[in-house]
């Protein structure tokens, strides 16, 4: 553990990305092979279980530090991870382990089946047996929200200076559906085997905002434009008459989407389609919250795929007859695409083809965009016509354009602190809209936008003005207006205000305006109606 401890220390004190590279690939050099193979899966989010649910936590760990809980809880609202809370306030201890990583997380797995009594008597043997950063790593490890700011590309790019295997390669060995339990780092690393990669996919090519203006791109005849589809990106697969679904996440997701079972036979084995999966039904593309729906569920009832039946808008595609195409060009990829779509028109399959198109001027594009919430998406994606399949986030060939945000107006009502650095502040905040009624309903949460300057002004504002406690959260004061911008709009009977947005965040703190000029709950669904009519 000492090693994977030291480790996480220095990947934890620093921003810079070499120091970062050079500490993974000398823990990669030297680590015993089976902790490697953890410390992968645990920088691709493959963590086992959590055995021990929080509130448990807090309280054995009160109780070994000997102190109140009313303190721990205190003292954690102000440290803000809970990890670091118990491995600060649990005394230091003479005793060592000499337990690898790969102990502690088979004894993590193995106890979540035990009976309370033993899980406690687990923590506190080994809280009073690490040291501080140990103790810090065991109880993430435990809690299972280990986030360390380490990309998956850059631990690959880290393995592949260690291995001297090309990072690409290094990629795709990495992806698909492997168990740190009984993997060998041997066979996950470093031996090829065929029939390992039947059900793998490609790591994923993703885009780049436009930074400038579009027409810093050059000549507009060398692009390819199509809308940005608001789903699930995926991949598809058909291999030796197996079919396999791959979302961004690295989650094989196969069951979820049974309606591509009907590409088996349909579609040539050595087929991967890159593309979106979205919900459609009366001939249109649904907004992302029927997506929803679908996300999640361990089974897909019948009524739920009737309610909302998925199609894939296939725009790519890098694997075909079994080879490898992703060193073609977009325009190559896109041909053997629209041929293989073709062929399939006539039969009644869940696959639409994501239309592209060519322009003449930027001016074009720019009318395109325009049109973009009534096709349903969240913008054009620009793709260089010579541009090859890469790997991860590349500058240069793919870049998105997204829609102009909705703003709207909306009144501070509930505050809660935040986390990391912002542990001591109030800054994730709870926005209300006015009903009919002239009352402020809960409309949206947002914890981003602000300088830091303005969130220790509102911050301080909060602790004057705060009305009652529930816990960690503060309501306040209905006095401050801001304005909020979020991407999509729909309704939702999930929520209060009986609408959703999606990626609600802070624009701009409205010290011009009181409450009473703040936006309605109708407003908003004005909003939704205008774009539904518009279409």
């Amino acid at each position: 553990m000492k090693l994977f401890a030291d480790l996480i220390e220095v990947l934890d004190s620093t921003n810079k990305t070499n120091a970062k590279v050079n500490a993974l690939a000398a823990y990669f050099e030297q680590a015993p092979d089976t902790d490697k193979v953890w410390t992968i899966a645990i920088l691709s989010h493959r963590r086992p279980p959590r055995p021990v649910n929080t509130t448990l936590l807090r309280e054995w760990a009160s109780e070994l530090a000997n102190i109140p809980l009313w303190l721990f809880e205190e003292s954690y609202h102000i440290v803000g991870d809970l990890a670091e809370t118990i491995a600060l306030i649990i005394p230091a201890s003479e005793k060592r382990t000499e337990k690898n990583l790969t102990t502690f997380l088979r004894e993590i797995i193995a106890l979540k089946s035990k009976p309370e009594a033993d899980k406690k008597a687990y923590l506190f043997d080994n809280w009073s047996i690490l040291n501080y950063y140990e103790r810090f790593v065991f109880t993430k490890l435990i809690t299972g929200g280990f986030r360390i700011g380490v990309s998956q590309k850059l631990m690959t790019k880290a393995l592949a200076k260690a291995t001297a295997i090309s990072e690409d390669v290094l990629a795709y060995k990495l992806m698909g559906n492997w168990d740190p339990n009984t993997i060998s780092f041997h066979d996950l690393v470093i031996q090829q085997k065929e029939s390992d990669t039947i059900s793998k996919p490609y790591p994923f090519y993703l885009a780049y905002a436009v930074e400038e203006t579009p027409e810093s791109l050059g000549d507009v005849t060398d692009w390819s434009f199509e809308h940005k589809w608001d789903g699930i990106r995926a991949q598809v697969i058909v291999r030796n008459n197996q079919l396999f679904v791959w979302s961004r996440g690295e989650e094989l997701v196969t069951d979820k989407y049974p309606e591509f079972q009907e590409f088996i036979g349909k579609l040539p084995n050595g087929t991967v389609l890159d593309g979106e999966i979205l919900v459609y039904y009366n001939n249109d593309i649904q907004n992302f919250n029927e997506l929803q729906t679908r996300i999640g569920r361990k089974t897909v009832s019948k009524a739920l795929l009737q309610k909302a039946p998925v199609i894939l808008k296939a725009y790519d595609i890098l694997e075909w007859e079994g080879k490898d195409i992703r060193e073609h060009s977009f325009l190559e990829r896109r041909k053997i695409l629209e041929a293989l779509l073709k062929q399939v028109t006539e039969i009644s399959l869940p696959l639409q083809l994501s239309k592209t198109y060519a322009f003449t001027s930027w001016e074009q594009v720019a009318a395109e965009r325009r049109k973009s919430r009534e096709m349903r998406s969240e913008g054009l994606m620009i793709k260089r016509l010579a541009s090859t399949y890469q790997v991860g986030r590349k500058k240069g060939d793919w870049l998105k354009w997204k829609v102009d945000p909705l703003t709207i107006d909306v009144v501070l009502t509930y505050a809660m602190r935040g986390h990391g650095r912002r542990s001591n502040l109030f800054t994730d905040y709870t926005f209300a809209l006015w009903n009919d009624k002239k009352e402020l309903v809960t409309f949206a949460k947002a914890y981003s936008g602000l300088t830091d300057a303005e969130f220790r002004k509102v911050d301080a504002w909060i602790k004057k003005n705060t009305l009652e406690r529930f816990g960690p959260v503060r309501s306040v004061t209905p006095e401050l207006v801001f304005e909020i911008a979020f991407e999509g709009v729909a309704l939702s009977k999930r929520h209060k205000s009986g609408v959703a947005t999606r990626f609600p965040r802070i624009l701009r703190w409205r010290h011009d305006k009181k409450i009473e000029e703040a936006n309605a709950i109708a407003d908003i669904k004005a909003m939704i109606q205008a774009n539904e009519v518009h279409e």
